[in-house]
């Protein structure tokens, strides 16, 4: 399996007017453009996805419409409170294990340091290694046999930046 890790874009600020719930954040116009130049280089990388996962908060949720929409696998898209920032990193792999059928390539939306710490726990076994993802940062790793622990190849982790200098 491979699983693609994509953090949500710029979002409007924590307690911005009009925004009372962490979860209605919404993504800023800016942040918006810069991840239609990101789905553009994923594009470019010839990725695919069987599956695309987001959190249900809105930042996260727009960002993997944007993805989707890019791939035209909207279809692919689902929504999950296993992402959210409180979510569960064990509830969350027992689901893609549970997934029939079973995907081949997986993209994960969602925030930090949720996102860090599942790619640490993967690859190292322990979630508290130093990894940190930027907005709109996407990560690629290789699973052969996904499990709460080690059990992944950090393939690549590109920021946004050079994401949208490949677009």
């Amino acid at each position: 399996m491979n699983l693609y890790v994509l953090r949500h874009g710029l979002a409007a600020d924590p307690g911005a007017p009009g925004f009372g719930r962490d979860a209605e954040r919404p993504l800023t116009p800016k942040g918006k453009r810069k991840l239609r130049k990101i789905a553009d280089a994923m594009l470019e990388l010839d990725l695919c996805f069987d599956l695309i996962l987001s959190s249900p908060y809105l930042r996260a949720r727009q960002t993997a419409e944007i993805v989707a929409k890019a791939f035209k696998a909207r279809n692919e898209l689902d929504l999950s409170d296993h992402l959210t920032p409180s979510g569960s990193l064990k509830k969350l792999i027992d689901f893609l294990n549970d997934y029939k059928p079973r995907p081949e390539n997986v993209l994960l939306v969602g925030h930090e340091p949720y996102l860090s710490e599942l790619i640490s726990l993967l690859v190292s076994g322990d979630k508290n290694s130093s990894v940190q993802m930027k907005k709109g940062g996407l990560c690629k790793l290789s699973v052969n046999l996904l499990k709460h622990g080690r059990c992944s190849c950090l393939e690549w982790l590109l920021t946004p930046k050079q994401m949208r200098l490949m677009a």
